[in-house]
Formats: structure tokens, sequence, C-alpha cells
């Protein structure tokens, strides 16, 4: 994906431009449904521990050729999670990427995921675990 302005754009705020560079590979995007009164976390977790990935995930209504990115103006909400620059007090980081907070009330919505490689990585196995927890 050549474009990830989508990402730091005001309306949107997935990630923080100064972090392309660990979104800058290949992206593989799946959606799924996050029923109403429910909680989703999703974690990518790469075959070579080595292999560094990052993902993402934001909420929509209903997925559509309007909000795939990077055609993608606006959504309710976006995690994001990447290797870290510096070392946070009190939490290590292994090779695993999780996002959290995708949370639905009342209503029901979609899920985009996006999983991509950091730094240009084109190409790594991994699983995608998707935990979903009803509120």
């Amino acid at each position: 994906m050549e474009n990830l302005s989508w990402a730091w754009k005001s309306n949107n705020a997935c990630f923080p431009e100064t972090q392309k560079n660990k979104f800058t590979g290949n992206h593989v995007l799946y959606y799924t449904d996050l029923p109403a009164y429910s909680e989703m976390e999703v974690t990518v977790v790469p075959k070579n521990r080595r292999a560094n990935f990052s993902i993402y995930a934001y909420q929509v209504g209903t997925v559509s050729e309007k909000n795939i990115v990077p055609n993608l103006y606006s959504y309710l909400s976006c995690e994001a999670e990447h290797k870290w620059d510096f070392k946070k007090r009190g939490r290590t980081q292994n090779h695993t990427r999780t996002v959290k907070n995708l949370t639905a009330i009342a209503n029901p919505f979609q899920v985009v995921i996006g999983v991509t490689g950091a730094n240009g990585l084109a190409e790594g196995e991994y699983e995608l675990h998707v935990k979903l927890k009803t509120r």
C-alpha cells in the first residue's frame, strides 16, 4: 500500500505519521463481525520470531469499497500496534502484536483487520488469533 496518509489524517488518527515505516510492507486485510455488547482482541503471531509485523484494526458500520484502506475516509475507532521504539516501564514486548479495545455497545459493527510488515517486509507466515468476549 503506497499511500498510508489515511492513517494519520485528523478524521482518522489510527497511527501517527512518525510511525509509518512500521506499516510499509505488504498489507493483508480481513474483516469480521463485532456483535452488539461485545469486545474483540486481535493478535498476530509471526511463525518466525524475528519477523517484524504490525497490526491495525478499525470499526465501521458495514464494510464497503468506501471504507477499505487506503480509500478510508472515516471510521468509528482504530487501534494499531507495532514494535516499540523505546522500552515501556513495567511492560515487555515480544514478537507478537495485539490490538484491543474494539468494543460494540448497543449496535453491532464490522471490523477490518490489517496485518503488515514493518520496514518494507513483503512476506512472512503468521497466525491471526481473534478473541471475542460478550459483555
